[in-house]
């Protein structure tokens, strides 16, 4: 059925392919490295962290999303959102 249904979409795809979505998607839905390895079977959190490391938020992107939600708070209980752009000052950088 898989090779039927391949054929059919007109694609190479194979079930590696679909594994590594899944992997990737639970990782991109915030899954920690000790439940993408327990889902997938590897026998131990290096090997998950082997082919999927990279997709992991770095230290950078989980500082710029901290500081992006602290703003964000401040923002609204502050009353900011209720001003026009034009009357924030812009910043550059």
């Amino acid at each position: 059925m898989w090779h039927s249904t391949l054929k059919a979409a007109n694609t190479d795809m194979d079930t590696h392919d679909l594994r590594h979505f899944f992997a990737s998607a639970l990782i991109a839905g915030g899954a920690s490295v000790k439940q993408v390895q327990v889902v997938l079977g590897h026998s131990s959190p290096n090997i998950t962290l082997r082919y999927y490391a990279h997709l992991w938020p770095g230290d950078e992107d989980r500082t710029r999303a901290v500081m992006d939600t602290t703003l964000n708070v401040l923002r609204t209980t502050c009353g900011l959102e209720q001003l026009d752009e034009s009357e924030v000052p812009a910043q550059t950088g």
